[in-house]
């Protein structure tokens, strides 16, 4: 069975002058099926047509909680309309992220309107995570979350909406076991990428021990998060064997068994990615 990669940016632009090259050697290289996911309307758009190049790559769409400049009726009309595309397996990336807000509102003097506005972006990334969630429903997609440095609100809003039936991965997972324990008992799994490789990861190591490998699926997050020893460079897909291997040692099983069982994790989760590659 080969790697099955669920997270990766190929449209970006660091990917420009070798795209091509590169795509077309990963499944020789026992990377496939990808997942190319947008967080931006081009993105999300990039996705899609990349899908409709490569056949082993499909697309997730969705907004990011950063690129919420994009949260207009018009994409979400889009969103709703492609999710019926045959290479659209999911929506995302979608979710919330605080970790800025604080930064990103400094410049406001008045503290009493600084927290004001920094709670009005919590709602705004709110309200559009659950319209994004509406679609996903209605298509009957799983959702791929980012979620940062919101961990009430994320399993708030993550709890209500496994109860409606939403399924999905808590993508770059970052919280605490509990947390984790949580989501997967409400049926999520947990998204492991490179950081799992760094020496100051040691509660995502704890997660990782803790978690049974039925519900952990492999990710870059490409060309971001790099695992070691190339941290610091433009990733890609051919790394994930380095995260294989320390989800191997850190669970104390096989790097087979890793491999297989994650890549099944991935076709249960995202249901229609077709096993042929």
């Amino acid at each position: 069975m080969k790697i099955f990669e669920t997270h990766a940016h190929y449209e970006d632009r660091k990917f420009d002058s070798d795209r091509a090259e590169l795509l077309s050697n990963l499944p020789k290289l026992n990377v496939s099926p990808v997942i190319n996911v947008g967080a931006s309307a081009q993105s999300s758009r990039d996705s899609v047509a990349l899908a409709n190049e490569w056949p082993y790559i499909y697309a997730a769409i969705g907004l990011h909680p950063s690129e919420l400049g994009d949260a207009d009726e018009d994409f979400m009309a889009y969103l709703s309309a492609h999710a019926k595309d045959p290479k659209v397996v999911a929506i995302g990336e979608i979710g919330l992220d605080y970790h800025y807000l604080k930064e990103d509102y400094k410049d406001i003097e008045d503290l009493d309107a600084r927290h004001e506005a920094m709670d009005a972006e919590k709602e705004n990334q709110k309200k559009w995570l659950l319209r994004q969630l509406g679609i996903a429903r209605q298509a009957d997609l799983p959702c791929i979350f980012h979620l940062r440095d919101a961990a009430a609100d994320s399993m708030e809003i993550l709890t209500d909406a496994a109860a409606k039936g939403t399924r999905g991965v808590v993508h770059c997972y970052s919280y605490s076991v509990d947390h984790a324990l949580k989501y997967i008992e409400m049926g999520y799994f947990i998204g492991i990428g490179g950081a799992v490789t760094f020496g100051a990861s040691k509660k995502l190591e704890e997660v990782v021990k803790t978690v049974p490998l039925e519900r952990i699926v492999t990710e870059t997050d490409c060309p971001y998060m790099a695992p070691e020893p190339f941290r610091g460079r433009r990733n890609d897909s051919t790394y994930i064997p380095y995260i294989i291997k320390r989800i191997a040692e850190l669970k104390e099983i096989t790097e087979d068994e890793v491999l297989e069982t994650t890549a099944e994790n991935a076709y249960r989760l995202f249901p229609k990615v077709k096993k042929k590659f």
